[in-house]
């Protein structure tokens, strides 16, 4: 079978423990077999990140920028623990963190459905992608304790010589304090990027925000989504049959647990951080999770897995003793970059590998093989395979469809 050319290079993210095992086998089974590709290479591994002053990340979020395509594996963000075992320099900001500032846009988070893995929520049947603003709020944060008794006040200077300044909290005692902020111009393009998704999934979407609560910081958010929704996206909505509104959260959250799926849901940093795995794991489990950076203007993609380094598998790889680690997560971060790929290039033979790949995933779990994790979900019955073992499986499936297609 010949390979199928892609005219232009991904950025190929390594990183750390076992998904960095998972990781090299599927470029060697899956991607390299039948693709004619160029790689730009960046290891994100903890040692070369501390070797290099993390300067290896900004410059494969830069590369990013350049090829419009980047494929990340999981990484480690070190804690205190981490620093020590890795004798690092000092405590590495998150990589993912690094790279979604430097190219803005939202991540988009979305299950990976399988008929036969058992759903915590049996009602969710069609897809709920989660729509992160993944700038500011908690994240950027500054927060600190506060000693004793006194007054915490919030002051704005403008160049202008203009000031606003508010009391906060008169302390009684000790505490704690936060002060956070986000920017018009990155909720402009959080609402640009979910609302374009909307189109481009032909989904509605919903925007949650506390704004009863928050009548300034969330009351922002709603109107600028608003704004730019009647100014850009209304009569295209219309045409496609969609909505946009905005809901309350505590009510959207009710309102999604009785929903079947099929829609966007936007949300603020910190929320969409929680709920994209209340999804996940509403749809049988956190390994079954795509994860996409989109930029606003929908030209640069950065896909990855939405799960850790499973580092308790890779103690047991160290040891010796067999694992049984669920890749899919890991191939469709391959196959949404390469249909990312397919679509900035035109290239219509790579998207349909790349959708080819993803249904013989799901149909390879559904035909009973399967990582431990997901058998343990199915039931006491159900064989299941080792992490070679359930790409190999994968790898001969692909091959077959390829041949019939």
């Amino acid at each position: 079978m010949a390979k199928i050319k892609v005219a232009n290079p991904v950025v190929d993210l390594d990183g750390d423990e076992m998904t960095r095992i998972i990781w090299k086998l599927i470029k060697e089974k899956l991607i390299f077999p039948f693709l004619d590709l160029q790689i730009d290479y960046y290891d994100l591994g903890m040692e070369n990140r501390d070797a290099t002053d993390d300067k290896v990340t900004i410059e494969a979020a830069e590369a990013i920028k350049r090829h419009g395509v980047g494929i990340k594996c999981a990484t480690i963000t070190p804690d205190e623990a981490r620093v020590k075992e890795f004798n690092l320099k000092k405590m590495w900001k998150s990589p993912n963190g690094t790279i979604r500032n430097i190219l803005g846009g939202v991540v988009f988070r979305e299950p990976i459905i399988c008929r036969n893995v058992p759903r915590l929520i049996p009602g969710w049947t069609q897809p709920i992608i989660v729509g992160r603003h993944a700038f500011g709020d908690q994240y950027k944060a500054t927060d600190f304790k506060v000693p004793g008794k006194g007054k915490l006040t919030i002051k704005w200077e403008g160049d202008n010589g203009e000031t606003i300044e508010h009391e906060v909290f008169d302390f009684p005692g000790g505490g704690v304090a936060m002060g956070m902020y986000n920017l018009d111009e990155s909720i402009r393009e959080f609402a640009h990027a979910c609302l374009a998704y909307g189109l481009n999934r032909n989904y509605p979407v919903y925007l949650s925000t506390k704004n009863t609560i928050l009548k300034a910081y969330d009351g922002r958010f709603k109107d600028i989504f608003q704004e730019v929704y009647e100014t850009d996206y209304a009569p295209k909505y219309k045409e496609a049959g969609l909505t946009y509104e905005h809901r309350l959260i505590d009510d959207m959250v009710a309102s999604a647990l009785k929903w079947s799926g099929a829609f966007i849901w936007a949300c603020k940093n910190y929320d969409g951080d929680v709920q994209s795995d209340q999804v996940a794991q509403g749809f049988g489990s956190l390994g079954l999770m795509t994860s996409v950076l989109i930029t606003p203007d929908g030209k640069t993609m950065e896909a990855e897995a939405a799960h850790g380094t499973v580092t308790r598998h890779y103690r047991q790889h160290q040891r010796g003793e067999s694992t049984s680690t669920n890749s899919i997560a890991s191939i469709f971060a391959w196959t949404r970059g390469l249909e990312h790929r397919a679509k900035l290039d035109g290239n219509e033979e790579l998207a349909r590998f790349a959708r080819t790949l993803e249904q013989v995933c799901v149909a390879t779990v559904e035909s009973g093989s399967m990582t431990k994790d997901l058998a343990l979900l199915v039931g006491d019955t159900q064989g299941w395979l080792t992490t070679e073992g359930f790409i190999d499986k994968v790898a001969v499936n692909l091959e077959k469809a390829l041949a019939e297609a």
